[in-house]
């Protein structure tokens, strides 16, 4: 039997041994994807590292409102005005924020970004075993790779210590945009046939300078554009405990494992296109809008198009609109609102306003096509919607979306595991599942059948 007759017919038994009846979740009250009936999530833990606002509750209803996120009790708005008025860099300031619960005096902050500075450049030959040895066609494997392999380059990574998880995690931090780069190098010259360009960390820029510097070929790049990459990271920076690639690095951690499988797990996590990747979904919805539409400012063919979207009759047809509807926003995600004051006035800069405009006509039109359609729920524009245009803008490649979102987690991942880590009383996550599987007998090798199951009345 050839391999994949092998594997057609190994597909054929799971297919005919293998099936939960989709009701049996309602009859046991399951909550599935620990979502309750009404579509919140199921509280698993309590957290001071962020909060997420989208709607209150009054007469036992959900009542929406514009959308609120609050680092450590401080609004993100309030916190991106104070260090954009002052034309500073904020994501080292708030990644202080998340990890040591208050705002850095200016010594604190002077000393966290040196150290941060300090720690930017990868481990002697790291780049040369680990990344170029063996290269990844996707960035986001790669990144989870290099944060396991960074175990082998701790003196001592089971230490589990406050100083020594502090320390650990604010190298992290540092490295991350240094690994994401040189692994979409890597990537471009083993799997694009493109020449191999390597750029070493330069001492005094920030993160977001450090990574433009790193992934470009002639290390060239605007002020503009650092100031609003270093936005970007710290609109991203953390999202509290309920998102799916923060619940995993709390899953992990609670069991007692390292930071580098934590993370490395969290990472993971957040290359899926339900999470992190939405917005390469998102810029690949709109190359099909782009093309499908003649008229980008006709709104009646813009909504008939968005119709033809949910109806699977274009795009991926997956009947989803991405970038628009959230799981706690309602009226407003304030990321998206943040980023979109942004991306107008890059876009004008850029000559790319039709655009824009398109992109603004797909925010305020999906909603009405969705009530066409019968859905009730109130959605806004996510994050998602405008992130992956502004890269795009500033000449990053659509490789490299995800891998930015998950090193600018990496502060909040880190945050929450130490939350998890040092709060006394903790316990090992683990939630139970409901076993539908019949009772059955155990059948000799020579009297079973393929495709046979059997069950005990």
């Amino acid at each position: 039997m050839s391999d994949a007759a092998f594997l057609e017919s190994l597909c054929q038994e799971f297919q005919a041994n293998s099936h939960i009846d989709p009701s049996a979740y309602e009859h046991f009250n399951v909550k599935r994807g620990l979502r309750n009936a009404d579509g919140t999530g199921v509280v698993a833990g309590v957290t001071e590292i962020a909060n997420v606002r989208g709607y209150y509750i009054q007469d036992e209803e959900r009542v929406p409102m514009p959308g609120q996120l609050l680092y450590r009790g401080i609004d993100l708005q309030e916190l991106i005005h104070g260090f954009t008025s002052e034309n500073r860099f904020g994501y080292a300031e708030t990644a202080y924020l998340l990890l040591f619960g208050a705002l850095p005096t200016r010594e604190q902050l002077v000393s966290f970004e040196s150290f941060l500075d300090a720690n930017h450049a990868l481990p002697d030959m790291f780049t040369e075993d680990m990344i170029l040895k063996a290269p990844s066609p996707d960035v986001m494997n790669k990144l989870a790779r290099g944060v396991l392999t960074l175990y082998s380059y701790d003196d001592n990574p089971e230490d589990m210590t406050l100083s020594s998880e502090l320390r650990r995690s604010m190298v992290l931090i540092a490295r991350a945009p240094q690994m994401v780069a040189h692994a979409y190098a890597a990537k471009r010259h083993y799997y694009n046939n493109e020449s191999l360009y390597l750029h070493r960390p330069q001492p005094g820029l920030s993160l977001a300078e450090n990574f433009l510097w790193a992934v470009r070929h002639d290390n060239q790049f605007t002020a503009e554009e650092a100031r609003l990459l270093d936005l970007c990271m710290v609109l991203h920076a953390e999202h509290g405990g309920g998102n799916n690639s923060t619940f995993t690095c709390r899953v992990l951690t609670s069991s007692g494992t390292d930071l580098y499988s934590a993370i490395g797990a969290a990472v993971g996590s957040l290359k899926g296109p339900k999470h992190g990747g939405a917005n390469k979904k998102v810029m690949e919805m709109f190359s099909y809008i782009k093309e499908g539409v003649k008229d980008w400012a006709d709104e009646e063919e813009v909504s008939h198009y968005l119709g033809r979207l949910m109806d699977k009759a274009e795009g991926d047809r997956s009947g989803l609109i991405y970038g628009i509807g959230h799981a706690i926003y309602t009226l407003s995600d304030p990321r998206a609102v943040i980023l979109k004051q942004f991306a107008r006035s890059l876009a004008q800069s850029k000559g790319m306003l039709e655009e824009f405009q398109l992109y603004e006509a797909v925010e305020r039109l999906t909603p009405q096509v969705m009530a066409q359609r019968g859905q009730k729920k109130v959605v806004c524009a996510n994050v998602d919607l405008f992130s992956g245009f502004v890269y795009q803008m500033m000449g990053i490649p659509i490789e490299l979306y995800t891998p930015l979102f998950a090193m600018s987690r990496m502060v909040g991942w880190c945050a929450h595991r130490l939350e998890e880590l040092f709060t006394p009383g903790g316990r090992i996550i683990r939630p139970a599942y409901k076993v539908v599987a019949p009772l059955r007998p155990f059948v000799p090798l020579e009297e079973r059948r393929s495709g046979q199951v059997g069950s005990l009345d």
